[in-house]
């Protein structure tokens, strides 16, 4: 058997003390949906790598167009879904417009992704 096969019991049997906590726990399905759609803005590496820029710095589309060798345009554009998503924010400085994290959460998000990719062992309970 390899590590990524599944296990399945051998007879079935449900356990209702255990799904009747689950039921209690479970998000409504709208919050779920909305979670996942989150996530699937992380799926990007372009909007990944634009993260990772603004967790230095506070920059305007030009500054994150020549740090990640992209145009002006493919940055706007990932930009809007990043702000439509509540990820980023921006702030106008006189002609320009400065792009930052919307919070703190977005870090953490990523630094718990990061961590975990670089566990050097699965931790199986």
């Amino acid at each position: 058997m390899n590590d990524f096969e599944i296990e399945c019991c051998d007879t079935t049997e449900v356990h209702k003390d255990l799904l009747e906590i689950v039921t209690k726990t479970m998000p409504q399905e709208n919050e779920l949906y909305d979670l996942a759609e989150l996530f699937k803005v992380f799926g990007d590496s372009t909007r990944i790598r634009i993260l990772f820029v603004l967790f230095e710095a506070e920059v305007c589309v030009c500054d994150l167009a020549e740090a990640l060798n992209m145009t002006q345009s493919a940055i706007s554009h990932q930009l809007k879904i990043l702000k439509q998503n509540k990820l980023v924010k921006n702030r106008r400085e006189g002609k320009s417009i400065f792009y930052s994290l919307a919070d703190n959460h977005v870090k953490t998000i990523i630094a718990q992704g990061m961590e975990h990719i670089r566990e050097e062992k699965i931790i199986t309970p």
